[in-house]
């Protein structure tokens, strides 16, 4: 046993999908038992480790939205006095949160043990509002108070950004995805390949998985850069296929508990994975107010503080997961981490991500972070892992760095103070000329531009939003010569390109 009976381990792991046809309930609180049934038995200690058990940390889900989805799950699974807390309502960094401050409580003497679980039913939902059906789970109370809520739920826009349609995830990501791209030098149509060629490496992946949704199979770059009948466009640049798939049924728990109560329980030894150390960090808020979009302090000081503490260097790590809802999320990370995008020994993936594994919503990192420990068990003693998990439009992280031997160091939750440079200035609309600095085109259900929308810069340094539904504007929009070019503003928002940039 490890020198230190209180050092947090990861003894079980456990995933349920409820694929269409299938049978079995997809109410996401049994989901969610289902996943931790199996995570005990993955444990092979059941029920007296379930004894153990001092908090259960659920995650919240889109389709059962109650305010404390955690209370249920307790009681299913017979343990209905248990403290119950969750993580945000909006929010995929909700699961790693709760592994971070699970484990500091159980490094602390706090408790012996804890479930961090849930699960997603979206599926269900779309398939039975189609025949004007709603699913017969009990009645959701979004009122209901957990016995504690991790973080506060705060909008994710300004008016500004709600005022040029800026209001999902699938508007911002493109927008970040082409502000890399122009960063770099790189023309759209490069850039589009760099993130497909990036997703076809993750479709290889998900094929492997078996609590992957669906059947996935392994998609060729062109194929995923390619519109098509099956593969729309969604925005610029993203096809259906370079989007987080939302629509599945799926769940997945994990078991933490102190070494000490592992040993005491007769865990066998090859079931632990170490919770080395944590790390949350926030970026500016609102994508409007960043001062680059192409980067992340957040992800960056996370990532240091991880390696610091742990003795590690990024070219170390063994299994990875980047938290993987677009390309330009997987990018983001990579960099900041310093991880190559490419290197086929260190996919940057455990699952195949959200878009061919599945687990979307604010669950998937606990799908993560299962499938990194599950590699970490097969790997090298003294082999570390990491997982990342994301919030909104990249805004808020929070990461794990695992390991299948004791740390040097106890565990630790650590949040460090990103180096974030003053935040960006977003103008009034007003006459006047900037620089295209990102944009992206949001199309209609036959994959055609609705509108567009627009990030620019003024000779100040500030930034103005505009949007145009203009076909003309729009064609310009995809082409090589837009991002960097001059614009007219104007007051209702619109703009016109004035001359396209010029590129050596």
């Amino acid at each position: 046993m490890s020198r230190d009976p209180h050092l947090p381990v990861l003894v079980g792991v456990g995933e349920v999908v409820r694929r269409p046809g299938d049978d079995g309930p997809t109410e996401p609180a049994a989901l969610a038992v289902e996943a931790i049934r199996a995570a005990l038995a993955d444990a092979g200690a059941g029920d007296a480790l379930l004894g153990r058990v001092g908090a259960v940390g659920a995650v919240p889900s889109a389709a059962w939205t109650d305010g404390d989805p955690g209370r249920r799950i307790a009681e299913l699974i017979g343990r209905g006095d248990l403290p119950t807390l969750r993580s945000s309502m909006q929010g995929g960094n909700g699961p790693q949160l709760l592994v971070n401050v699970l484990a500091e409580r159980i490094q602390a003497g706090r408790i012996d043990a804890a479930i961090v679980c849930g699960a997603e039913a979206l599926s269900t939902v779309a398939r039975l509002a189609k025949q004007g059906r709603t699913p017969g789970w009990p009645a959701a109370d979004p009122a209901r108070e957990p016995g504690e809520t991790l973080e506060a739920d705060r909008p994710a826009s300004t008016a500004a950004e709600n005022a040029v349609g800026m209001i999902a995830p699938i508007m911002a990501y493109p927008l970040i995805e082409n502000a890399i791209g122009h960063a770099a030098g790189r023309t759209p149509a490069q850039q589009l390949d760099r993130a497909a060629r990036l997703w076809s490496r993750f479709s290889e992946v998900a094929t492997r998985q078996p609590a992957a949704w669906g059947r996935p199979q392994a998609r060729s770059a062109q194929e995923l850069a390619t519109a098509s009948a099956g593969n729309r466009r969604v925005t610029y640049p993203y096809t259906k296929l370079l989007n987080a798939n939302i629509q599945v049924d799926q769940g997945a728990a994990l078991i933490l508990c102190s070494a000490g109560a592992a040993a005491a329980l007769g865990v066998p030894r090859d079931r632990w994975v170490f919770v080395h150390a944590g790390a949350r960090a926030t970026d500016e808020w609102f994508i409007s107010e960043r001062r680059e979009l192409h980067r992340s302090p957040a992800i960056r000081a996370c990532g240091e503080a991880l390696f610091t503490r742990a003795h590690v260097r990024a070219e170390e790590l063994g299994p990875i997961d980047l938290y993987s809802c677009f390309p330009a999320a997987v990018q983001l990370a990579a960099r900041e981490l310093g991880l190559p995008l490419d290197d086929p020994a260190r996919p940057l993936t455990s699952t195949g991500g959200l878009t061919f594994f599945g687990g979307p919503g604010n669950n998937y990192a606990t799908h993560g972070i299962a499938a990194v420990a599950r590699r970490l068990r097969e790997a090298e003693p003294g082999t570390h892992g990491l997982a990342t998990a994301l919030g909104w439009y990249a805004t808020k992280h929070a990461l794990g760095l695992y390991g299948n031997q004791p740390p040097r160091r106890a565990f630790a939750s650590l949040q460090p103070a990103p180096a974030t440079p003053a935040p960006r200035r977003v103008i009034a609309p007003a006459e006047t000329t900037a620089v295209a600095e990102t944009c992206t085109l949001i199309c209609d259900r036959a994959g055609e531009p609705a509108y567009g929308i627009l990030f620019a810069l003024t000779e100040a340094g500030d930034r103005a939003l505009a949007k145009t539904d203009d076909p003309a504007v729009m064609a310009a929009m995809s082409g090589d010569g837009f991002l960097g070019a001059r614009v007219a503003l104007h007051a209702d928002r619109s703009f016109d390109l004035v001359q396209e940039a010029t590129h050596a």
